[in-house]
């Protein structure tokens, strides 16, 4: 054999990447047609230098005129001694790849007889200059190799022809094939002209989907070659091109492929004489998104939208802490917290050391982010309670008294006997009663701890620390203080009990007060949420009372307003500032997105609350406007309820009464000790704030602010020299264009559903969990503060968008203490996420005003200006439609 026609999968020439899988296949043992490859640089020799430094349309019109060496077409001829048709056909040198497959744009002919071989040869070469490739090329940005390979085939007389793909390309589903197939030469079916049968194979299973075929195309009869389109038999207008043998023999081959390929592949298939032969084969370009399927159903991890590892996530509690998009830094520092927390806390619980080590990644993946957005992992925290000790005796009770809807599989490590159950849920309740006791104390002491801890980093001289120095401190601050949050979990779990507990014995002792357990909680003057309200009211009568300061916070600018009163000796100016200053030492890290270290607080930028201080002083809200009238009103009527009520049964009322006196003790102390966490995390967002100024300052990053974009390893990685990426700027801005797309996109729904890898597929709308609809006119969430309100709807998705609600009801996705500023013009709080025990819930509770929270749907079906009907009691919203 010559230079000129290559039978080696491994010659010096470029064969292109058709003829590569082809030489690929008959390497596996496939049954391909017999073939051989013309290379690029066999055809490239035939043009001179000088034309081939040219533009495409000159090479082009000189392959046209030119004429391929006679000794070549002998050459091919004798390559094929039995073949009287052979099919000439492109292989472009990134064609059929797994970026770009080139479907289409190349020529190729079928039936090519020896007298028209040279001139089809030359057509297909030419087809690499067309000016629908270089479309084509222009388009997709491909700018790959130019030149043609060859590939010389004997034609196959097909009887049934067809394409095949290891995947389900209209939905993404990769435990599915498609085989499409007509009679005759696949032409017809792959240029549109002819209907195809279709066959999905899934599991072994085949669903036909059978065409109506009148036609077929075969060898032209004229023997001058080619092909045409010729009428079927009548009786097989309607019969199946493939029998069930043929189908599962082409899935079995996609099979193999995949695992050779290590993707599905899109392949072009001939049957003669009952014989599969490979065309061609390709990986699936363009294929959608869609979830790992491949692994084999079993209960607990298959649903009806796939196979593979099924995991649920939800953030309608969450979303309340971490609303909108999240940084890298915040999520890395919170999924570490939650990591240490909870296996600590389950060790509290009664969980052995030796159950929380080997169960380590299940504490480490508590949460998710999903575009952007902190998820909680149902599934990680499912596998949680089932590491309790009392699973194993009733684990349908636990999952109900938890509110787990969803069941998953639980590894055989946690799966105890009911003695070995028994006992440790013995000791459990033992040791949690003494916890329980002990309570008040470990909270006194946890705050004695914070106190100091934070005292003594907020007098520490940051700017004068290197970054080295900021990172020990960190850790410091992360050993001394975020791995004693014992206390505030044990009082959150305990608050859940109580509160609990609460709502059960109003419904059992008194049905006739729907929602009474809301009203006996009303009215917690102790609760720190109010005091910044409280606080700003003050602040806003000691403004409205000075004529000077009142017409300077009506007219002036926030950023004016504050270096007015920095520079300002007045007494009346020195006394509002310090008054301010005191404010922003108590509460400076209040505010929207407090728990996000990235969020800029009112402690680092205090014109914010000026904003916040100007629309109080604007409005007229003052300290008078909040008297606590109404929810102590809402209090004294529920427990004249309770007392009239349970007249002559002493018992029922103690045991009430003593269930009340603690759920308010805990769910207090629940949202207070929240406050404290804040303040807490206020200290880590100033310990990663000065690293950003120092790795700015020594050239690491282009601002302080970027540092956000890298997570909390990668920032001491390039403190300690284990960072494996050093450009840290070319890492942060491939991050920041990510997540500005995120804050350009909708946000994920409420909860959802993944199967294996969880960003293979991000089309996390597509497996949204079926959400309850109400009735046209009307809503129903959670009433958890009384009341009824009748007012137009205010839809707002940020505290900032308005100064005031002028008694309109507030209609948002979620709050977080931040809002707390928009509450007292609100006439009532309507919130799409949230719980009983949701900051929104308690803060309303305390303030007296109506709030109704978990409104599935709530912002698809308000909107601004409608007026609504809502009663906090039931949770019933009515949306009242203008008189025609």
């Amino acid at each position: 054999m010559s230079n000129v026609l290559h039978t080696d999968p491994n010659p010096t020439g470029t064969l292109g990447g058709k003829a590569k899988n082809l030489f690929r296949l008959q390497e596996m043992g496939l049954r391909v047609p017999p073939f051989a490859v013309l290379p690029v640089e066999v055809l490239e020799a035939l043009v001179p230098q000088e034309i081939r430094a040219g533009d495409a349309g000159q090479i082009r019109a000189f392959i046209a005129q030119s004429t391929l060496p006679a000794e070549w077409v002998t050459e091919i001829l004798a390559h094929f001694p039995e073949a009287r048709y052979l099919a000439v056909r492109s292989s472009a040198p990134d064609e059929d790849g797994t970026t770009f497959s080139f479907a289409g744009q190349f020529e190729s002919y079928l039936y090519v007889p020896p007298s028209s071989l040279a001139d089809r040869i030359r057509d297909v070469w030419a087809s690499a200059f067309s000016e629908r490739v270089a479309a084509y090329r222009k388009h997709h940005q491909a700018a790959g190799a130019f030149g043609m390979a060859v590939i010389l085939q004997e034609m196959i007389d097909a009887e049934v022809a067809g394409v095949a793909f290891g995947a389900n390309i209209a939905n993404g589903r990769r435990d599915e094939k498609l085989i499409s197939a007509v009679f005759g030469l696949g032409e017809g079916l792959v240029s549109g002209e002819l209907n195809a049968d279709h066959f999905t194979v899934r599991n072994g299973e085949i669903v036909s989907q059978l065409a109506h075929k009148t036609h077929q195309v075969v060898l032209n009869p004229d023997s001058s070659g080619g092909t045409c389109q010729v009428p079927l038999e009548p009786h097989r207008h309607d019969a199946p091109t493939l029998t069930p043998e043929q189908i599962r023999q082409i899935a079995d081959a996609l099979e193999v492929l995949a695992r050779e390929w290590g993707s599905p592949q899109d392949i072009e298939f001939a049957i003669k004489n009952n014989t599969l032969f490979l065309l061609q084969t390709r990986p699936i370009t363009g294929l959608p998104a869609a979830p790992d399927v491949s692994t084999p159903e079993s209960e607990g991890s298959s649903r009806e939208s796939g196979s593979g590892e099924y995991t649920l996530w939800d953030n309608s509690n969450i979303i309340e802490s971490y609303p909108g998009v999240t940084t890298p830094l915040t999520f890395s520092f919170i999924r570490q917290s939650y990591e240490v927390a909870y296996s600590l806390f389950s060790q509290y619980l009664g969980v052995s050391e030796r159950v929380v080590k080997e169960n380590q990644a299940v504490f480490a993946n508590t949460l998710g982010l999903i575009n952007g957005r902190v998820y909680y992992n149902l599934k990680t925290w499912y596998h949680m309670l089932a590491m309790l000790p009392g699973y194993s005796l009733n684990a349908r009770f636990m999952e109900n008294m938890m509110g787990v809807k969803e069941r998953f599989d639980i590894p055989d490590n946690y799966r105890l006997s009911k003695g070995q159950a028994g006992w440790r849920i013995l000791k459990m309740a033992v040791r949690m009663y003494a916890r329980y006791l002990s309570l008040p104390r470990k909270r006194r002491e946890f705050m004695a701890l914070l106190e100091k801890t934070i005292t003594h980093y907020k007098g520490l001289d940051y700017p004068a620390k290197s970054a080295h120095e900021l990172m020990q401190l960190y850790r410091h601050f992360e050993g001394t203080l975020l791995n004693e949050w014992k206390a505030p979990l044990l009082n959150d779990f305990f608050a859940m009990i109580w509160f609990g507990r609460l709502q059960k014995q109003c419904e059992k002792y008194l049905p006739q007060f729907p929602n009474i357990h809301n009203d006996l909680l009303c009215g917690s003057s102790d609760i720190i949420s109010v005091q910044p309200i409280h606080r700003t009211g003050a602040l806003a009568s000691q403004i409205l009372a000075d004529d000077e300061l009142k017409d300077l916070f009506i007219t002036g600018a926030p950023s004016t307003l504050w270096q007015r009163l920095q520079e300002s000796t007045a007494p009346n100016y020195l006394s509002l500032k310090k008054s301010i200053d005191q404010y922003l030492a108590d509460f400076g890290e209040r505010c929207v997105g407090e728990l996000k270290l990235e969020t800029v607080s009112y402690a680092h930028d205090p014109t914010q609350f000026i904003q916040i201080l100007k629309t109080y002083v604007e409005t007229g809200l003052t300290t008078e406007r909040f008297s606590a009238r109404a929810e102590s009103q809402i209090r004294q009527q529920a427990e004249q309820q309770l007392e009239q009520a349970l007249r002559g049964r002493p018992y029922v009322r103690w045991q009430l009464k003593s269930t009340l006196r603690k759920a308010r003790e805990l769910v207090s102390a629940r949202e207070n000790l929240r406050y404290e966490r804040t303040r807490a995390f206020g200290i880590v967002r100033e310990l990663f704030t000065y690293m950003g100024r120092r790795f700015e300052a020594e050239g690491l990053l282009d601002d302080d602010r970027a540092i956000f974009y890298l997570t909390q390893d990668e920032i001491f990685a390039l403190i300690e020299g284990t960072s494996v990426t050093q450009n840290a700027r070319a890492l942060v801005a491939l991050r920041q264009a990510e997540f500005e797309k995120y804050h350009q996109q909708d946000p994920p729904p409420e909860r959802f559903a993944t199967y294996g890898p969880v960003y293979q597929s991000t089309d996390f709308e597509a497996n949204r969990q079926d959400e309850p609809q109400a009735g046209e006119g009307t809503l129903k969430g959670i009433g958890c503060s009384p009341g009824k309100v009748r007012a137009r709807a205010r839809v707002v998705l940020h505290p900032g968008e308005v100064p005031s609600l002028n008694g309109d009801i507030l209609v948002t996705t979620s709050t977080d203490p931040g809002w707390v500023m928009l509450f007292p013009s609100a006439s009532g709080i309507i919130v799409e996420r949230g719980s009983l025990l949701s900051h929104s819930a308690i803060v309303s509770r305390e303030m007296g005003k109506p709030c109704i929270v978990g409104v599935t749907g709530l912002l698809k079906t308000i909107k601004t200006g409608d007026e609504l009907e809502m009663d906090g009691s039931t949770g019933h919203i009515r949306i009242i439609q203008p008189e025609s």
